[in-house]
């Protein structure tokens, strides 16, 4: 049986919220190395620039040593290859991420059969938290400081 090491948690993670360090968390119980990958993302016209988002992704992490930050440009599974990484990491909170994450799954496998995608869930507590409630909240000033780790809440005093 040939058993994975490392695995990749690809995303926007703008900006980067406990959801997904819930996620992170769960995947180093399963994965010696784990990188998290900052998509570059034009497609979803992120708030925060690819060069902020590592930034708030690496002090969120900072306490994690098999944890990584890289941001990618290209395809996901390209990146994969390049990292020699046969997993995939995604976070599922409801039924509708689901649908779209299968269907994204099964896209990558067929561009490389080797690769695989692991479905984590969050806790409870967050399994609500998306990145785009985040922004909503702060656009309207409200509090955020417990739905985004510590560390990264400087990063968004600039919102």
């Amino acid at each position: 049986m040939n058993l994975l090491t490392k695995a990749i948690y690809p995303g926007t993670f703008d900006p980067i919220t406990n959801g997904h360090l819930d996620i992170i968390k769960r995947a180093t119980r399963v994965f010696s190395h784990v990188i998290v990958a900052v998509a570059h993302s034009e497609e979803k016209r992120p708030h925060f620039s690819l060069k902020k988002r590592v930034e708030m992704a690496k002090a969120a992490t900072k306490d994690f040593p098999s944890v990584e930050v890289v941001s990618f440009k290209n395809l996901l599974v390209d990146f994969a290859r390049s990292n020699d990484a046969k997993m995939i990491i995604r976070g599922l909170r409801a039924v509708s991420d689901f649908e779209y994450e299968l269907q994204i799954g099964y896209a990558n496998s067929s561009m490389w059969k080797e690769l695989e995608t692991m479905y984590l869930m969050p806790s409870l507590q967050n399994a609500f938290i998306s990145s785009s409630i985040v922004r909503s909240i702060l656009k309207h000033n409200g509090d955020v400081s417990h739905l985004v780790p510590n560390s990264v809440l400087p990063f968004l005093k600039e919102y």
